[in-house]
């Protein structure tokens, strides 16, 4: 019988560069996407998966993002005072509850496979939900990302990857699975290697950013034991716990956007605002004057 999955760990520890100088004195983690920060898109498709316990592996000057998941007081007894009472509800809705927010450090940048192992005595003895807060999802139907994963756990058990497919040529550039029997939606997981020579690639399904663990990747990933670029790899972690434990990839139906790439960044900025019923037919009308289309 398979647990419900309760708590997430969030890396937010990385510095950003890509966005300097915006970085500078804000985590990339707070740049916006339209209205919302960039982590509070991936929060809250934590909490559409049924996720109550919010875990955040955090670094220097994160602080805002605490700040950001607490009461305002003074802010929303001005909104309150104002009248705006719209805006002081979305703030009371996004609010974790009492207690539902932990906060640890990664003093030292050693990858994403020490990151989640920070999270460890947070996590404690319980499957766990894992989610790269650059990477933000756009539902097609099935619900997003991580709620399809945990749909998928509770069909498989053991440990669950999402994947999407690119290009041949790109698969050097992220971590890669192969495809053992198929089930369509999901498949068993039989290898995974993390940036893979180019033309050795075992398919071209990449780990996406959202996955769901079992306890015991922390006995592994405490051996500290570094891989590609030096780090600590959360791939090779979940190779090591693949000898004794299943994994299933789930072909996530949806959209992703790598918000800690301009590209990304940009392209959902302008997906998530025509979302927006009042926004999109404005922002329609820019876009065809930037790009001089009639």
């Amino acid at each position: 019988m398979t647990r419900r999955i309760r708590k997430a760990v969030f890396p937010v520890a990385g510095l950003g560069t890509r966005f300097l100088p915006a970085t500078k004195s804000i985590p990339k983690e707070m740049l916006t996407v339209v209205d919302r920060p960039v982590l509070q898109h991936v929060v809250d498709e934590a909490r559409e998966a049924g996720i109550e316990h919010f875990i955040f592996v955090t670094g220097r000057n994160k602080a805002v993002i605490e700040d950001h998941f607490d009461i305002a007081y003074e802010l929303e007894e001005t909104l309150q005072k104002r009248g705006k009472l719209k805006e002081w509800q979305a703030l009371k809705e996004d609010l974790p509850a009492a207690g539902a927010t932990s906060f640890t450090r990664q003093q030292v940048p050693l990858g994403l496979g020490h990151a989640v192992w920070c999270a460890r005595d947070i996590v404690g003895d319980e499957p766990f939900a894992v989610l790269l807060p650059d990477m933000v999802t756009m539902a097609a139907g099935q619900g997003r990302c991580l709620a399809q994963c945990v749909a998928a756990y509770e069909k498989h058990g053991g440990n669950i990857i999402a994947v999407e497919e690119v290009l041949a040529d790109e698969t050097h550039q992220y971590g890669v699975v192969s495809i053992g029997k198929d089930f369509g939606h999901t498949f068993e997981i039989t290898g995974m290697v993390e940036k893979p020579p180019k033309g050795t690639a075992l398919s071209n399904l990449i780990i996406s950013g959202r996955y769901v663990l079992g306890p015991e990747i922390f006995a592994i990933l405490e051996k500290g034991e570094k891989g590609a670029g030096g780090e600590i790899q959360l791939t090779d972690g979940m190779k090591a716990l693949a000898k004794s434990q299943s994994f299933h990839g789930v072909r996530f139906d949806g959209k992703t956007y790598d918000c800690g790439a301009k590209l990304g960044f940009l392209a959902a900025n302008i997906a998530f605002a025509l979302t927006d019923p009042a926004l999109a037919p404005l922002l329609r009308t820019e876009l065809k004057k930037l790009t001089g289309e009639p």
